[in-house]
């Protein structure tokens, strides 16, 4: 591992011969670890990418109020969803599923990160054309929150900072659909000694995340099947689509029997 180490540090210091840098990961052994775990995951750096949603998705929010105006997203079954603020749990872990998941992908296989990546950013770019194209909301918020526990204030802080337009599809749906897919689909983590729990802890968690979604009145029943959709139409053109498979099946299938 330290002969590993050292071949990469030294790759470093010869692209930076010479200069402050150099200099200074000489005197300072754990800036010199830094520099060769940035060099040893560089690819990781395809995550700036990830700067573009938060800075449109703001400017959206700014442009798009009620003053404005929008499309409602709102149905019959959206009223028959009980409201329950404990959910305001899963649906604030899944910054750090989405998070995590990234950091094992990095990590473990460069291939994989790139897929997931490529998977996650070009459904959420996607979803801010379409609030672009057409500007959406919901109007079924609760109009007023008690500060009985620390869910319902958590509650009242998420709908101080988030409001609630730009919501078709719903990103917290389809981010979590696209992690545990990837998850699912590694085959590091197939082989890996604790990855059944892994994966099945990644599907309650998704799962939950979701229901989150309806139950804290920040979706409509809408938003989250537009995310499945946007999911189905990406996984196609990232993973290839099962009819796809099926028809290699098929033709493998028919050429055994001619034989």
């Amino acid at each position: 591992m330290e002969k590993w180490i050292n071949l990469l540090c030294n790759r470093i210091v010869e692209r930076y011969r010479g200069s402050r840098v150099q200099h200074f990961a000489g005197r300072h052994p754990a800036f010199r670890r830094f520099l060769c775990f940035f060099y040893r995951y560089r690819y990781g750096n395809v995550l700036w990418i990830g700067i573009v949603y938060p800075l449109w998705f703001r400017s959206l929010e700014s442009r798009i109020t009620v003053s404005t105006g929008y499309h409602i997203m709102h149905t019959h079954l959206d009223d028959l969803i009980p409201f329950y603020a404990v959910f305001i749990v899963p649906y604030f872990l899944w910054f750090l599923y989405i998070f995590t998941g990234l950091a094992y992908f990095l990590l473990v296989n460069k291939e994989d990160f790139y897929k997931v990546s490529l998977f996650l950013f070009v459904g959420m770019i996607a979803s801010l054309v379409i609030c672009e194209i057409y500007p959406n909301g919901t109007d079924f918020r609760p109009a007023y929150l008690p500060d009985k526990n620390i869910f319902l204030i958590m509650v009242k802080r998420l709908y101080r900072i988030d409001t609630p337009t730009n919501v078709f599809p719903s990103i917290h749906a389809y981010n979590s659909l696209c992690m545990h897919i990837a998850l699912m689909k590694s085959k590091n983590l197939r082989e890996a000694r604790y990855g059944r729990f892994v994966r099945f802890a990644s599907g309650l968690l998704c799962i939950l995340i979701c229901i989150a979604t309806l139950v804290l009145k920040q979706h409509s029943v809408l938003d989250v099947g537009g995310a499945l959709l946007l999911c189905f139409i990406t996984y196609g053109f990232i993973y290839g689509y099962p009819s796809f498979a099926l028809g290699e099946y098929w033709e493998r299938y028919s050429a055994k029997k001619t034989k």
